[in-house]
């Protein structure tokens, strides 16, 4: 039996969001059917909410509510040091380590010839003018470590290099509590390459 048309409708935008598929949308529609309205009310709202007020920052690309992002427009960060990352949703994980004080430069994805991602697709020139413009003494490239990230990585520290700033990568290799049988070729070649003297 099919579900009434307005039901078939919400699950079928749901199932159009990232690891919902049919049974996950269902059981959602279900519970906004069976939550009280005032609740499905807010949630919707906020839907409407932050497609309406978050905007990206001028300076970063982060999200942002105001003219500059909370990070950009904070007098506490280090502004000698920026972090460069592929996408917005990679900087709470780094955020939540409390080990960067710095700033940060999101390039909007990574260069991918396969897909027709180049240079120009990415915010590279914004970023080569922030480093012209300011003191930036340090930039860290915390791309993804596969091909792509890899690739956009090695094009910057190209780029960066003449300019006298320092370039360092995110180190990457073993996971604490990880066993070396069953780490990658990839994983364990990077920890031995980044291994440090103790």
């Amino acid at each position: 039996m099919q579900a009434a048309p307005a039901i078939q409708r919400l699950m079928d935008e749901l199932e159009r969001l990232p690891g919902i598929g049919p049974k996950s949308a269902q059981r959602i529609v279900y519970w906004i059917l069976n939550t009280e309205k005032a609740t499905a009310l807010r949630l919707a709202r906020a839907i409407e909410e932050v497609k309406e007020e978050v905007h990206f920052c001028p300076q970063c690309f982060n999200y942002a509510e105001g003219d500059l992002c909370q990070i950009c427009a904070s007098d506490k960060r280090d502004r000698s040091v920026i972090c460069v990352v592929s996408e917005p949703k990679d900087i709470p994980p780094i955020e939540r380590t409390g080990a960067f004080g710095g700033l940060y430069h999101v390039l909007g994805g990574a260069l991918s010839p396969l897909e027709g991602v180049g240079p120009a697709d990415l915010h590279i020139g914004e970023l080569m003018a922030r480093l012209a413009s300011s003191e930036i003494e340090e930039v860290i490239l915390a791309t993804n470590p596969n091909v792509e990230g890899e690739t956009t990585a090695s094009y910057l520290a190209r780029l960066i290099n003449p300019l006298g700033v320092k370039v360092t990568r995110l180190a990457s290799g073993l996971p604490v509590g990880g066993d070396l049988e069953y780490a990658d070729e990839l994983t364990l070649g990077r920890a031995i390459e980044s291994r440090r003297q103790v």
